[in-house]
């Protein structure tokens, strides 16, 4: 594939590095960039044959099969609706949109288009994370009660991050775009978002968005997915996740304890160390390959093999509309503090049930509450009568 970047920041070189990285098949032709000084440096940099301040040139330009769009979030749409005008594939990084309207009008553009929409969510990408789905596909877990997912750093390095009209919000739209979309992959994507119940407070920086916030979602089958996000975390760049199953349990630390740590006292240079770092004395943790790690990889090449393949990705323009809407009652709950409906007007999920929740039977009469061994070796089984709701406990020596 022959790719036009869109965008000659921060988030598009990360792509570049990955795209151009270890012999790569597919790469950037073109870069976009509003500012004629980036643009050359950014060809420059990665050999481009071409650079230009007309997006529409960069869309159009003959050579180029996909657009990458890596703009600041009001840009977006306007890119998108561009390259369904004149029918080239494109792929944008997340969030889709600052709102569901707008991204729902995207989706809407691509789709009627007849155009590949791929959504760059890079943290359904990792290593660990697929790895983890796997195990959550085969039922090694279980049923999936509960999903947390955790992003927080000491904020983000544009300035448009921290104007509100231009992103869309604070570390809600920023952060908890990844959070809420690795949710709904562990819960199941074909499961409905009911509600959203979310604090969010600007705790530390002078802005009119917020910088830290706590969210629940309400999915139809009674699991919850958690957020966590903040731009007033110290340390670096926490990415955890936790997922809860009725058979079992995962941990996944994706960044700020990967394994790799080590000590300087900073007199033998500077450097870069990772994404969010905020010192390079004392003690210090590494990443060995942070696009690998943060997702890069296995993303583009989902979404190139998609196009060849004429299927969907992973990660589709839907699932963006679906995390805005899911964000849209996050934003709306934090201010109303009650629990808020997600409004999807277009919903490709099952359809919820009156009662979803299953429990396990240990016989016709009883279900069972739970089995443990006990220090002197006896077995301690609960009981709840199924009729009679009387909770009983059996012993077995």
């Amino acid at each position: 594939m022959k790719i036009a970047m869109l965008g000659s920041g921060f988030i598009a070189r990360f792509y570049a590095e990955s795209l151009h990285a270890q012999r790569r098949k597919d790469h950037v032709v073109m870069v976009y960039s509003r500012n004629e000084k980036n643009a050359k440096r950014f060809a420059d940099d990665y050999g481009l044959p071409h650079y230009t301040i007309d997006m529409e040139e960069a869309i159009a330009h003959p050579e180029v099969d996909v657009v990458l769009i890596s703009l600041p979030n009001h840009l977006h749409e306007a890119a998108v609706l561009a390259c369904a005008r004149v029918k080239k594939h494109v792929i944008c990084t997340k969030p889709l949109g600052r709102t569901a309207k707008e991204a729902k009008r995207m989706l809407d553009a691509v789709e009627e288009a007849g155009i590949f929409g791929g959504y760059l969510e890079d943290l359904c990408y990792t290593p660990k994370f697929l790895k983890s789905m796997e195990s959550i596909k085969k039922g090694d877990i279980g049923r999936v009660l509960w999903a947390k997912s955790r992003e927080a750093h000491p904020g983000p390095h544009s300035d448009w991050f921290w104007d509100k009209e231009k992103s869309g919000g604070g570390a809600i739209i920023d952060l908890g775009c990844h959070c809420v979309e690795i949710s709904r992959n562990f819960i199941g994507k074909n499961i409905k978002p009911l509600e959203v119940m979310c604090w969010a407070d600007t705790q530390v920086h002078p802005i009119d968005a917020e910088d830290h916030a706590i969210g629940l979602v309400k999915y139809a089958n009674g699991a919850i997915g958690q957020f966590e996000v903040s731009w007033t975390f110290r340390g670096g760049m926490d990415l955890r996740d936790e997922v809860m199953g009725t058979e079992g349990t995962i941990w996944i630390n994706s960044f700020l304890r990967t394994g790799f740590e080590m000590f300087t006292t900073g007199k033998g240079g500077e450097g870069y160390v990772a994404e969010k770092a905020e010192s390079n004395t004392g003690w210090l943790f590494p990443v060995g390959d942070e696009a690998h790690e943060l997702g890069y990889p296995h993303m583009f090449t989902d979404m190139f093999k998609a196009i060849e393949e004429n299927r969907d990705p992973l990660e589709t323009f839907y699932d963006g509309y679906v995390v805005n809407a899911i964000l849209d009652a996050a934003f709306k709950s934090a201010k109303t503090k009650v629990w808020e409906p997600v409004i999807l007007e277009d919903w490709r999920g099952e359809e919820p049930q009156d009662d979803q929740k299953q429990f396990q039977s240990y016989d016709k009469d009883h279900y069972l509450i739970k089995e443990e061994l006990l220090p002197n070796g006896d077995m301690a089984i609960l009981l709840k009568h199924k009729e009679t709701g009387e909770v009983t406990r059996k012993v077995s020596h």
